[in-house]
């Protein structure tokens, strides 16, 4: 991903009319858990793809308190462990009860295939954001998005950037700080603590 043409990262309200959006398509509870996937644990379209019930189940077949994403479903054995957000949570157990998955199955199916793929994924975000009018959005926002709102919300937990890479997935912290939307409204009132 070039520098000068990121993906835009996505305000609460898009966030919230996306969600809205995505309750009257034909897979609500799929669709839910997609955008969710990408904007609560920064997966990318890859990985989205790859991850089935084992990797957000626990021995008993609940849902887990981490997605467990080994090297294989990731970029470049970027494997990791993401604790599961509550909103995330919720989307996946109301997906898991209707469908009644086997522990092998792909949470993100599509119509004629027992998973979409990654580039099925990224044509369906370039669908969403159409419709939505979200100009400059793409499947890498909602990544775009979760990273940034942790990185700006890492030191109320007594975290770091450190953990925002691992989350992530990222090797390096300079691929991480890429990713970081800047906040004019931050620096001015960082600027005027000094």
């Amino acid at each position: 991903m070039s520098q000068g043409k990121q993906a835009k990262i996505l305000s609460e309200g898009q966030v919230k009319a996306a969600l809205a959006y995505l309750d009257g398509t034909r897979y609500p509870l799929r669709d839910r858990v997609l955008f969710l996937l990408t904007i609560k644990a920064g997966l990318r379209a890859k990985e989205a793809s790859m991850l089935t019930w084992a990797m957000v189940t626990d021995p008993e077949g609940g849902i887990a308190d981490c997605i467990s994403l080994p090297d294989k479903a990731s970029k470049r054995k970027s494997g990791r462990v993401i604790p599961i957000n509550k909103e995330l949570r919720l989307a996946l157990i109301e997906l898991k009860d209707a469908t009644e998955p086997s522990p092998e199955g792909h949470i993100i199916f599509s119509e004629r295939s027992d998973r979409m793929t990654a580039n099925s994924i990224v044509m369906w975000f370039n669908r969403l954001f159409t419709a939505l009018g979200f100009d400059g959005c793409s499947s890498h926002s909602g990544r775009r998005t979760f990273i940034t709102n942790a990185a700006r919300k890492v030191s109320l937990v007594g975290g770091s950037l450190r953990d925002v890479q691992q989350l992530a997935g990222h090797s390096s912290l300079h691929t991480t700080q890429r990713y970081v939307e800047g906040d004019t409204e931050a620096k001015r009132k960082l600027v005027n603590l000094l």
